[in-house]
């Protein structure tokens, strides 16, 4: 399965729901309507899950949402492995890592793109060097990667549609049910992604609520 792949809807804003930590959750949001899940596997974040304990009730998912890995600064290996063992389907890499680094898991036959915190021009031109049909744009942070909370400038990413219409740009950074609709209304994305907004005050606990509010927000408009 590749990213946002059937069983979603074709033609219509996709939805990803990041940082899951509880099996629970997770088949609730699907059954809400989640076109993809978002799994932490980046040992620093708030919202991390090993893959020792994900793997249970991650692999029985396949084919029912799209499982997306999140990894900051991995090595090919430690991502291959973890597309290997049937957890996820595809690695969004949020790090620092570099176009031939997402190049050799694409040319590995891996589904993987790179997840790019923005503030300027200047970095939006960086995101032009990542290989791969899907591009995920967030809040840029000096040191986090990701699931800050803070909210992009949403007019780098109508650039970015506008200047890739045959990319999947995926827009993320301070979504919430209350903001996505006028996100979508302005930038277009071939998709959203949101963790904290939809949280409990938990990180990587989900407010289900939030979650059913978010999708339905991402309906009406796409």
């Amino acid at each position: 399965m590749t990213f946002f792949d059937p069983p979603t809807t074709p033609g219509r804003v996709k939805a990803k729901i990041c940082g899951f930590t509880d099996a629970e959750e997770a088949e609730k949001a699907i059954a809400l309507g989640a076109d993809a899940l978002g799994i932490n596997f980046w040992p620093k974040s708030k919202r991390y899950l090993s893959l020792a304990d994900g793997l249970p009730w991650l692999r029985p998912l396949a084919g029912t949402v799209t499982r997306i890995g999140v990894f900051v600064n991995a090595t090919e290996d430690e991502i291959a492995a973890t597309l290997d063992s049937g957890a996820i389907d595809a690695a969004q890499l949020h790090g620092d890592e570099s176009p031939e680094q997402v190049s050799a898991l694409i040319e590995r036959g891996y589904h993987a793109f790179k997840a790019l915190g923005v503030k300027d021009h200047t970095m939006l031109e960086r995101a032009a060097e990542f290989p791969g049909e899907t591009l995920l744009l967030d809040a840029w942070a000096p040191v986090e990667y990701g699931g800050t909370g803070e909210t992009m400038d949403w007019a780098l990413g109508r650039e970015a549609v506008t200047r890739w219409p045959d990319r999947r740009i995926v827009l993320a950074g301070g979504l919430t049910p209350d903001n996505v609709g006028d996100a979508i209304r302005q930038v277009h994305p071939f998709g959203v992604d949101v963790a904290s907004g939809v949280e409990s005050g938990i990180p990587g606990r989900k407010d289900l609520d939030k979650v059913a509010a978010f999708l339905e927000a991402v309906r009406e408009i796409g």
